[in-house]
């Protein structure tokens, strides 16, 4: 696992990632763990475990999200968790294998008031010897000074797609607002978790795109979590075109490329994949997930499930991503 500095790029242009893009399937995922084996254990992943600790009554229109307020998908709109479940459900995950812990609030931005709480979440969670994560939203310099300070390892914002195609799934916050918080967010000294979501209509061109933003970024997110749409009754993108899977394993693939060094994850959309497709993308590079029966509000595979697939794989949990 040497490290090449020459691997590590933040000059990326469209018509070489189309390129990659359009390899032969086998030379790409042949080139992708050639490239994987430098940095990581091929045969280690990283496992996190995620927690709506607010949930519902989101005042944006993201079109795939069941927790916007303008859509009737029937969530159950719940307010900010208290401290002591929330420390309980990270016990919890750990006992089961996390070593990541993330907690997701459907805000548009956070109130101060808040953050406070989530900083006596980020504090206890730390307590039992875990990394920490949340997603808030965006954020003020205060709000992620404070962030910081309680101890923080990472902070989740997606860019979702390509600034191109932004328009066409969100409007009630623009692909600047996303990059400005993600550049206070590394201002501060916190950890990037960013990627997107692939399967929402988008040409490989916006897929593409979508990996120049991240891997163009002056230092590449520690964490990429690569998202496959899970569309909800009642969401705008519902009865989106299935994405081909072998779109979807060539977008692990490049990200795994273009990003050597960052963890790549597998997210949303794992309940709709089959043992042999996650194989696959455990082949073309992706070393994390999220383990647990549910992403935020969406299914995914329940904990003991994928432990007999990781046994089936050969595959072992990293205690750590540091």
């Amino acid at each position: 696992m040497s490290a090449n500095p020459e691997l590590i790029r933040h000059n990326w242009h469209l018509d070489e990632v189309l390129a990659l893009f359009a390899q032969p399937f086998n030379d790409l995922i042949f080139k992708a763990q050639t490239v994987h084996r430098r940095y990581f254990d091929a045969n280690e992943v990283q496992v996190s475990s995620l927690l709506s600790i607010k949930t519902g009554a989101c005042s944006e229109d993201c079109g795939y999200c069941p927790q916007s307020a303008r859509y009737d998908t029937g969530l159950k709109v719940e307010k900010l968790m208290c401290v002591d479940d929330v420390l309980a459900a990270a016990q919890q995950a750990k006992a089961q294998g996390a070593s990541r812990f993330c907690m997701g609030a459907a805000w548009r931005q956070p109130k101060d008031k808040d953050v406070e709480k989530v900083v006596e979440m980020v504090q206890g969670v730390k307590a039992l010897g875990m990394e920490t994560c949340v997603t808030l939203g965006m954020l003020t310099d205060e709000q992620t000074a404070k962030l910081k300070e309680g101890g923080l390892d990472y902070y989740n914002h997606n860019l979702d797609t390509s600034e191109d195609y932004y328009s066409e799934v969100i409007t009630t916050r623009t692909y600047q607002d996303r990059l400005d918080t993600l550049a206070r967010v590394r201002d501060a000294g916190i950890n990037v978790c960013c990627g997107g979501i692939v399967g929402m209509g988008e040409s490989d061109k916006d897929r593409a795109k979508l990996l120049i933003e991240l891997a163009n970024m002056s230092k590449h997110p520690e964490s990429v979590p690569i998202n496959r749409l899970v569309q909800v009754e009642g969401t705008p993108l519902n009865g989106t075109d299935a994405l081909d899977p072998f779109t979807f394993i060539r977008m692990i693939a490049v990200a795994r490329i273009m990003m050597p060094k960052s963890r790549v994850r597998l997210s949303a959309g794992r309940n709709g994949m089959s043992d042999e497709m996650q194989a696959l993308c455990f082949l073309a590079g992706a070393n994390s997930i999220f383990y647990g029966e549910k992403l935020l509000t969406t299914d995914n595979p329940v904990t003991n499930y994928d432990k007999v697939l990781f046994e089936r794989l050969g595959l072992n949990m990293s205690e750590s991503n540091y």
